[in-house]
């Protein structure tokens, strides 16, 4: 419409200026007068200004004259209240406490590795055993020496129970007892150490050192990695701003793309300590691991529940627009009769958001009919038709 408005104020300049047979628009250009083009320019200026004030009036005769005249169409949806509950989105990575790399408390050569990669053990099993260098034979012979060291020390506390020899025999035969039976102790906790266990239960990720390698304490000297996969968690970095609605005991949806699952669990821990660098506190997360399909340092997507309401009027974000000084509004419908009403401008104070939903917290209510479709076209006060 507005098109053909302007074609008609164009055609009617040109119509008023080939009556007064006046120089053509070409013809003052090519005068090269500067004057003679400004003063041109301000006579259509003006012409064109008078055109236009003469096509509103006839507009707005047309409008009040046009009884087809079509309102605009809209849609509209009663508000009414409902649950909402609100998620922060982070990204996270899986970890477990029980990762560790085994290594050697003594030196020597590998005699034997009693495991493969991807066997399970418990705790305190043997993965492998170091050359002892006869130390097998010394506790042997310290045990046999233990014995009789024990052995003298019985028969001496009987005699002596009995007033039988004296008191220095007694205490030597103790004494010398209890030196063997330390020494015995002391040097069976170091063969001990030719043995290497498992420190807890799980599986055996990895067998760094073949059997006869020579190995020692120390890093570089790794013959083990073992790794539990039952107790599972997430560990990520949530910002200060949330501290307050971020707690031990929060629901959270774990969502792991690679393996296509979707785990409900809780956070089971908050951090103490704000991270100066970027204000953030860590938190743990359970993670269930069942059938030991998820592995440590998988990526995951952590929904967790920071705002619940019970009782939250929620609208679709594309109703809401914005005014000149920043103020969001929507149009309520008014003076319903029929399928017309009246388009209202409403100011709203806006909450949160969960996915193309947003809260509103004031300026509407449960029971009013809010412009959905064509809300974005209307005009304040203006009469609209609803359609559906």
């Amino acid at each position: 419409m507005k098109k053909i408005y302007l074609l008609l104020i164009t055609a009617f300049v040109l119509n008023a200026c080939g009556d007064k047979k006046e120089p053509t628009i070409a013809e003052i250009i090519a005068s090269k007068d500067i004057k003679k083009i400004r003063t041109k320019k301000s006579e259509l200026d003006k012409k064109q200004q008078e055109l236009s004030d003469k096509v509103k009036t006839l507009i707005s005769a047309i409008d009040e004259l046009d009884t087809l005249k079509r309102n605009p169409l809209v849609t509209a949806f009663t508000i009414k209240n409902e649950k909402f509950i609100h998620y922060l989105e982070l990204q996270g990575n899986v970890q477990t406490k029980q990762n560790v790399l085994v290594y050697p408390e003594m030196p020597g050569t590998l005699e034997r590795v009693f495991v493969k990669e991807g066997q399970r053990v418990s705790k305190g099993q043997i993965l492998a055993k170091i050359d002892d260098g006869g130390m097998a034979q010394q506790v042997a012979q310290l045990e046999a020496t233990t014995a009789l060291a024990q052995t003298t020390f019985e028969r001496q506390k009987r005699l002596w129970a009995q007033k039988i020899g004296s008191e220095i025999q007694y205490l030597q035969a103790e004494t010398q007892f209890k030196s063997q039976k330390n020494a015995l102790a002391q040097l069976k906790k170091q063969l001990d150490k030719a043995s290497i266990r498992a420190p807890f239960s799980g599986i055996v990720d990895a067998v760094m050192k073949e059997q006869g390698t020579v190995v020692a304490p120390g890093p570089g000297s790794e013959v083990f990695r073992v790794i539990n996969l039952n107790n599972m968690y997430l560990e990520t970095d949530v910002p200060e701003a949330y501290i307050g609605n971020v707690s031990k005991g929060k629901s959270v949806i774990v969502t792991l793309p690679i393996l296509g699952k979707t785990i409900n669990t809780v956070v089971r821990q908050t951090g103490n300590y704000i991270n100066p660098t970027n204000r953030t506190f860590k938190i743990e997360v359970g993670v269930p691991n069942t059938d030991k399909s998820i592995k440590p340092n998988l990526t995951a997507k952590l929904s967790i529940n920071d705002y619940t309401s019970e009782n939250a009027i929620l609208i679709p974000q594309s109703v809401i627009s914005e005014n000149a000084v920043g103020k969001q509004y929507v149009y309520v419908i008014k003076n319903k009769e029929g399928a017309f009403g009246i388009a209202k401008q409403v100011i709203v104070e806006t909450g949160k958001i969960q996915g193309d939903k947003i809260e509103i917290l004031s300026g509407i209510k449960t029971g009013d009919q809010l412009i959905e479709a064509g809300a974005r076209s209307v005009k304040d006060g203006q009469k609209v038709e609803i359609r559906g």
